[in-house]
């Protein structure tokens, strides 16, 4: 395995993708940055962590063995992994808020952004954005974020908790590769956040409702329970849980 080590970069995601594009480069090549000058999130969101603090980091993996319609998977299989990494390090209270935040209670701790190649409508290789609190205590003005060390009251070795969670990743890559999907959908619905509780959540048009997260659905979207006793499917462009 490769790890690249940058002090600043705009964003490990962009640098990979690049890098990747140019030349063959080894699966599961890691570009991971002390700094990261225009690091990204889900629906073009900026992820913003402190210098050296934090980890932030992409992985290149070869996902030509996977077929297409199951590339919510690769989001799923890289949630499962950082929650169980966080687990080993005696996280309390974890959970993934749909469709790839980490919780620890209503805390947010990490986020994912997952890239794909696609060539001939098939999937061909993914970079996985990762940006994990590691040892940050202040985050002005996010009052949902937290950190390891905040939850946890311990500072951690930032190269520890990398090697950890890779080590996940392959394990999960490898319950993927071998088709243990209905496993895989089962635990991830298992740690979903809020799961048949009643939740409040907004429509892309601005308005608000109720009802009750029932899961997800084999491409990924969310299953709501709504209050005429319908269950509702919505992609991630569709709705927003307030919370």
């Amino acid at each position: 395995m490769r790890i690249i080590k940058l002090d600043a970069i705009d964003s490990t995601n962009t640098f990979l993708k690049e890098i990747s594009s140019a030349d063959v480069i080894e699966d599961f090549t890691v570009v991971v940055a002390k700094t990261q000058t225009n690091g990204k999130g889900q629906m073009g969101n900026v992820w913003s962590a402190a210098s050296g603090e934090n980890l932030t980091f992409s992985v290149f993996k070869d996902v030509s063995f996977l077929n297409f319609e199951k590339n919510f998977y690769l989001s799923l299989i890289t949630a499962l992994a950082l929650r169980q990494t966080l687990q080993q390090f005696n996280v309390p209270k974890l959970t993934v808020k749909w469709p790839n935040d980490i919780l620890s209670a209503d805390k947010k701790l990490a986020g994912i952004l997952i890239e794909n190649v696609i060539k001939n409508n098939k999937l061909v290789s993914s970079v996985i954005g990762i940006g994990l609190n590691v040892n940050q205590t202040v985050f002005k003005n996010l009052p949902r974020a937290s950190s390891m060390k905040l939850l946890v009251g311990t500072h951690f070795n930032l190269d520890e908790v990398l090697e950890t969670f890779l080590k996940q990743l392959k394990i999960y890559f490898e319950k993927l590769k071998n088709e243990e999907t209905d496993a895989l959908m089962q635990a991830y619905n298992d740690n979903l956040f809020r799961k048949n509780k009643p939740s409040t959540f907004k429509s892309i048009e601005g308005s608000t409702f109720s009802g009750f997260i029932q899961g997800i659905s084999n491409n990924g979207n969310l299953l709501v329970l709504l209050e005429d006793n319908i269950i509702k499917e919505f992609t991630l462009n569709e709705i927003t849980l307030m919370y």
